[in-house]
């Protein structure tokens, strides 16, 4: 199983993690419709806090159709056709980075599918993606 590993004081605040996150996700330039935050932290310029899901799988637990699943690289997503938009999910995720705004998104939550373009876009190699195993040696 691998997820998504970040090193917070590699990232420059750019964006173009969530500009590629959006995109793989919904075919759209729109970094709020992304899977992962970038949280500024003012008045510190340049420094940044970036949340990426974990892959625990605590989403998965609570939703009452089944829609998140996980595909063959273990990470969890949610089958858009099937989301009821009941937002149990969201207040479960430890990290704040399952979504669900309507305004934005129609009829599904989203959360990090380990497509791994944020991680080919990220100039700072603050993204990468490991096995989970790795962590506990």
């Amino acid at each position: 199983m691998q997820r998504l590993y970040v090193d917070s004081s590699k990232c420059s605040g750019c964006n173009a993690c969530r500009v590629a996150c959006s995109l793989n996700l919904f075919g759209v330039n729109n970094p709020k419709m992304a899977a992962l935050i970038i949280e500024p932290h003012f008045p510190a310029p340049g420094v940044y806090t970036v949340k990426v899901c974990t892959q625990c799988g605590d989403c998965a637990k609570v939703c009452p159709v089944d829609c998140i699943q996980q595909n063959d690289k273990g990470a969890y997503y949610v089958v858009q056709e099937d989301c009821i938009m009941c937002g149990a999910c969201v207040p479960e995720c430890p990290e704040g980075v399952m979504f669900m705004r309507a305004e934005l998104v129609e009829n599904t939550a989203w959360e990090c599918d380990l497509c791994g373009d944020c991680v080919s876009v990220c100039g700072t190699s603050a993204l990468w993606i490991a096995e989970v195993e790795a962590e506990k040696a």
